[in-house]
This record gives C-alpha cells, structure tokens and sequence, in this order.
C-alpha cells in the first residue's frame, strides 16, 4: 500500500526517488496538445465548453500525480505507453513535485474561474498563457521551469536534472552562433513579409461580394447594455474578440 502511494521510484545508484524524464515529457506534451486545442477553440470560437472539459480533465490528472502516484496518472499512462522502447533518464521526483504543484494550483483557480464561475477576462487569459509556456517548454525542450523556481526557493537544490542541466552551468553553441542568429531573423523576415501578402486576402469573397441588404434587428437595450464592451478588453485591442467570446455582434 506504501508504495500505491507515493512518489517517484527508488532506483539503485540515486539518492532520492527519480522520475523516468522521458514519461514526464511525453505526459507534457499531451496535455499541451490539448490545452491548446481547448484554448484554441474559446480564443477563435467563442466556446468555453472544450476548455470546461479540459480543465476537469488536467485538475484529475495533476490530483492523481501529487497526491496518489504518478504512475496512475493518465497522461503519464499514455506518456510511458509512446515511449516503453526508450532508454529511461532518471531526474529527482522532489522538485518535479514542486512543479507539479504549480500546476495544480492553475488548475484549481480555471476551474473556479472557467467552470464554476464562467468568468471571461484577462485572468483567464494570464492562467492558461502560463499553463501552456510551462507545458511547452517542458515537452518541447525538458525545461521545468517550475523545477528552476524550486531551486530557488529550497534550500536543497534539486538533484538529477535533465541533461544534467543541475550540474552544467552553461554549454558552448560553437561556431556559428552569428550566422545562426542571421539565418532565424531572415527566416522570420520571410514569413512576415509572405504573411502581410496573405492576410486579408479572400479571392472567394472578392469573386462574389454580397450585395444583398442586410435586414435590421429590433434594438434590444439590455442586449446593447450587455454588449457594451469592458474598458480591460479596449485596452488590450480585443474588442471584435470580446465581443465574439460573448456572442455580441
């Protein structure tokens, strides 16, 4: 029964209970395929429902991991499942579990702003900004960020970290870091350039414009009240955006 609860594994050679990277990476990375899609969704559509769904959803799954054992975990289930033929890479489960925690705590304050309350302002948009830069660098490149906020506020610093990153304090890019540099600002360059071309550009609405007139709906003034567009919205240039969020035209 210990060992159903508890965190991480002993295994021979390390100090203290680890946690195979590779699994934590993969977990990360799925749930970042669907915090994405769920934010995605509210951001372009207006619909929170997705979102409502995942929160519960990554709430359980980062309850499971803290408080029961990360092995049970579904994400972590379907993680270890993807990579079951790779060579494991230990890193310590302590500061994991720090990280962890602030993940946690996101996903109690969404559930209480999104699904409870059905709140829509810029909190929202501040958690899940933070949820998924957490998520993202974490599945993209084996950085926890939260571990690096655990090494600052423990006064035991984390151990087995991935790459080594706890024992190296820096790596050499080599030659052609400049060079480097220049070819993604071209790159970037590109895009942009190739994207102002694009942007705005409807062949189909200009082969067939819309001529018909379009018929006027009554004034409702509750509907014009409820409409009216937040000063916070306004400010950050999101008016369309709120207004589609709350099904205003």
């Amino acid at each position: 029964m210990s060992e159903v609860f508890s965190f991480g594994e002993r295994v021979e050679g390390y100090p203290v209970r680890v946690l195979n990277e590779r699994t934590v990476r993969a977990g990360a990375g799925i749930v970042f395929l669907f915090a994405i899609v769920s934010f995605m969704n509210a951001w372009l559509t207006g619909n929170f429902a997705p979102t409502r769904v995942f929160v519960v959803g990554f709430l359980v799954d980062f309850t499971i991991r803290i408080f029961v054992n990360p092995r049970y975990a579904p994400s972590l289930i379907i993680g270890r499942w993807f990579v079951r033929k790779q060579q494991p890479e230990f890193v310590g489960a302590p500061q994991k579990r720090f990280a962890w925690a602030i993940g946690f705590l996101l996903a109690l304050t969404m559930l209480y702003l999104v699904v409870i309350n059905s709140v829509v302002g810029p909190i929202n948009l501040f958690v899940c900004a933070t949820c998924l830069v957490l998520l993202f660098f974490e599945s993209a490149f084996g950085i926890c960020i939260g571990c690096k906020v655990y090494n600052m506020l423990s006064k035991d610093r984390a151990q087995f970290c991935p790459g080594g990153a706890c024992e190296v304090e820096s790596t050499s890019t080599g030659s052609g870091g400049l060079v480097q540099g220049l070819i993604v600002v071209a790159f970037a360059g590109a895009v942009g350039v190739v994207a102002s071309g694009v942007v705005g550009h409807n062949p189909r609405a200009a082969a067939q414009p819309n001529t018909s007139p379009t018929p006027q709906a009554p004034i409702d003034p509750a509907e014009v009240e409820r409409c009216k567009v937040p000063e916070f919205a306004k400010a950050l240039g999101h008016e369309e955006m709120w207004k589609l969020h709350n099904n205003c035209k």
